[in-house]
């Protein structure tokens, strides 16, 4: 008869551990499967502008460099309209499922306090992912326009205000709200703002002679500067574009702290998985960072700004604050 073996607690204990490790394991690898894989299918950004413009270029060179370095697909979804509202509001309500997300510009940060209603919280509805390039903003007329500067521009248009006018992208961007502060300093009441959908419409304006300026970033008028049939009055940033030396700065016209440059960043939906996001900024960084990429955004008239989720919120939520103080101190009136 064999011999009973006393089974001690001890005993059950670590077989029960071992079976539940043995459960566990597959689950365990599943969700590792799982990470690993991601993305198994098509990543969106959505560009809260038409095609064209500044913020459609950085999206479609970033994807690009993604889709190249991984083989994963990612497919920009342009969605203008209502001062990029449209855009910001449609990932905002949209699944937080990791496969959708946002190409900012600084409208993101203007719009809370430009407009009464906004279709989504700034502060709560979304998460960053990171800065990806910055241009800076012009002033750009025609070639044959007699001013050779800001202030020979604005004599002109104080002495005929019927005669002029000037484009900008949607309202609530930054070359729109450089536009609106330009009125209230320079004593240019009168000179209207024509407002596109786009910096692509905007500039092509211009190019038709629909009207007499354009306020826009740097990289879609870039080509044409460099081709002569536009002039570029200034750019409003804190320095001189490199490829632009004669050009000065607003503040060189005299044209104190007028720096309004346009930052474009990926942010996600607040509810993203923080796996896809860590996915995304790390890959949208080495994009960015590639060998190539940086003379690709600079020939396009952007310097690239590639900084992590961090870095990338601190930017957005001081510029919510500063760009209130602009829109208060310039009187614009809310829409």
């Amino acid at each position: 008869m064999k011999k009973l073996i006393p089974i001690s607690r001890r005993h059950v204990i670590k077989g029960a551990g071992a079976l539940a490790a043995g459960v566990a394991a597959p689950a365990v690898l599943g969700l590792r499967s799982a990470y690993a894989a991601y993305p198994d299918r098509p990543i969106k950004i959505v560009v809260a502008n038409t095609p064209g413009g500044p913020s459609d270029i950085v999206a479609r060179m970033v994807a690009a460099g993604i889709q190249e370095a991984t083989g994963k697909t990612v497919i920009i979804e342009n969605r203008g309209g209502a001062g990029s509202n449209i855009g910001m509001g449609y990932v905002a309500r949209g699944d937080a499922d990791g496969y959708t997300f946002l190409l900012a510009t600084n409208a993101f940060s203007i719009n809370p306090t430009l407009y009464n209603s906004i279709p989504y919280d700034p502060t709560k509805d979304f998460i960053a992912v990171t800065d990806l390039a910055n241009s800076p903003n012009t002033f750009v007329v025609r070639a044959e326009l007699p001013a050779k500067t800001m202030k020979e521009f604005i004599a002109l248009a104080q002495k005929s205000p019927e005669k002029f006018n000037i484009s900008t992208p949607p309202i609530g961007t930054s070359p729109q709200l450089q536009a609106a502060v330009l009125k209230a300093v320079a004593n240019l009441p009168k000179l209207e703002e024509v407002v596109f959908k786009g910096g692509g419409e905007a500039l092509q304006a211009l190019l038709s002679s629909t009207v007499q300026m354009s306020s826009g970033s740097l990289a879609p008028a870039a080509p044409h500067i460099k081709s002569g049939a536009l002039k570029c009055l200034a750019v409003s940033s804190p320095t001189r574009w490199p490829d632009l030396p004669d050009v000065p700065t607003m503040e060189e016209s005299g044209f104190k702290d007028f720096i309004y440059p346009t930052d474009c960043c990926l942010l996600a939906p607040a509810k993203t998985p923080p796996e896809a996001v860590k996915w995304l900024e790390t890959e949208a960084l080495k994009a960015v960072n590639a060998p190539g990429m940086k003379d690709k955004l600079y020939q396009a008239g952007f310097l690239p700004t590639a900084k992590g989720a961090d870095a990338c919120w601190a930017r957005v939520t001081k510029e919510i604050t500063m760009f209130r103080t602009v829109i208060e101190q310039a009187k614009i009136a809310k829409l």
